[in-house]
């Protein structure tokens, strides 16, 4: 969330830059609203003064006076009450500012390609759809789904189910051993106050889960990601330096609507209601996020290096980034089917958007009061990357190879088969 100060004096730089963000902000409105709920703090604080000097002088011709300030007082404070929450609500659906080199466009066409890596497999036959392969093998049932839930649903059955428990098993692995993460198993559901704090709410309530509870309880959502309890575990703290960087991992489900995809892959499992993710997030110093975005995305990027799955690096542009983000790396795997990359992780600095929503600080070497960096990124999703082995290690037979670093959590199993 942005500090109405900074804007204030820096409008003409604040308006040139979230022009790139390809979003429309009535920033003369905020600066109006601004004005007047400056103007009403400044008038009542004038009557307090007032009112105080009325009060020393113990005069008790003074007090019908006096009454008559605090009437006026508590009018200001009904009004500049409201204004202050129509700020607040303006300024909290403002995206972050995008950092300098972050490419400017106005959508995914204007993403600019880092690397790529590994080897695109050459098939002596057309490599079938994960979803064609796994309903041949009958290890993924969408039409049950359909049937018991809705669309956007599978049953993983089988071998197949212990596939996608291993994947998710090596990832957990990795990050905690070798890559520095210590492992969370939170709540499902978060808070209205939790969701705000990681950016959530209230731009994008219409694409999230909403949970009644019961009467008395506050409202609920389940978690599109991870990503929102796990950041959220350092709102209103001021942090000791010492506790810096802390970096937290996280295997869930994740509930999303998907409001803004009707049409799109509606077949198999690219984009569901409910899908497996590995989150990574880290909780940093905030002048060291940069550095903390390559570490993450290079943790994500290992996962596929040793499951031997090409994929490619891009930096998203202003018009695609996420709201909270400052910078994003977007990680894509090979799909053979489609001849081409999809979304598999998508790492993000969001320097200190978060935090300021979240009141997360931290006490800096000079023991100034200073709010925390945050980042995230799927390390990572585990549906997609079932998705990216069955097409990359599909045999002409219908068939799947198990992946070497795969083996030792199936039972040593060599393929998945319908024999």
């Amino acid at each position: 969330m942005h500090n109405i100060k900074d804007i204030r004096d820096n409008i003409d730089n604040f308006k040139n830059i979230i022009k790139s963000r390809n979003v429309s902000i009535d920033l003369d409105q905020i600066l109006d609203l601004d004005k007047n709920n400056r103007k009403l703090i400044q008038e009542k604080e004038t009557f307090e003064q007032e009112k105080k000097e009325i009060s020393k002088k113990q005069d008790k011709s003074l007090f019908a006076k006096s009454k008559e300030i605090s009437e006026k007082i508590i009018t200001i404070n009904k009004e500049q009450s409201l204004i202050k929450n129509e700020l607040d609500n303006l300024l909290s659906s403002i995206p972050n500012l995008p950092l300098e080199d972050v490419p400017i466009g106005v959508d995914e066409n204007f993403n600019k390609e880092i690397l790529k890596s590994g080897t695109i497999s050459k098939f002596s036959f057309k490599p079938k759809s994960h979803y064609e392969l796994g309903e041949n093998l009958k290890m993924l049932d969408f039409d049950l789904a359909t049937k018991t839930t809705g669309a956007r649903f599978v049953f993983v059955k089988d071998q197949l189910a212990l596939l996608e428990r291993a994947i998710a098993n090596f990832m957990l692995d990795t990050h905690t051993q070798i890559n520095g993460y210590k492992e969370i198993s939170p709540p499902l559901m978060a808070s209205d106050s939790t969701m705000f704090g990681t950016g959530q709410l209230p731009k994008f309530e219409n694409d999230q889960f909403e949970i009644k509870v019961d009467e008395k309880s506050g409202r609920k959502f389940l978690i599109p990601t991870a990503e929102v309890i796990l950041t959220n575990v350092v709102r209103d703290q001021i942090l000791n330096i010492k506790d810096l960087p802390m970096r937290l991992v996280a295997l869930t489900p994740c509930f999303r609507k998907e409001a803004g995809s009707y049409g799109k892959d509606t077949k198999g499992m690219i984009r569901q209601h409910q899908f497996y993710k590995v989150e990574l997030v880290s909780i940093v110093e905030n002048n060291k996020c940069l550095d903390e975005l390559e570490r993450m995305t290079n943790c994500a990027t290992m996962i596929l290096e040793k499951l031997k799955l090409p994929y490619r690096k891009i930096v998203l542009s202003t018009g695609d980034m996420g709201f909270s983000a400052e910078k994003t790396y977007d990680i894509e795997v090979w799909l053979p089917s489609e001849n081409k990359y999809r979304e598999i992780s998508s790492c993000s600095s969001c320097g200190s958007f978060q935090a300021r929503r979240m009141k997360s600080r931290y006490k800096n070497k000079n023991n100034e009061t200073a709010f925390v960096g945050t980042l995230n990124g799927s390390g990572l999703a585990v549906g997609r990357t079932l998705i990216a082995i069955l097409e990359n290690y599909q045999n002409s037979d219908g068939s799947i190879t198990i992946p070497e670093v795969l083996k030792r959590y199936m039972n040593n199993l060599e393929k998945i088969s319908n024999n």
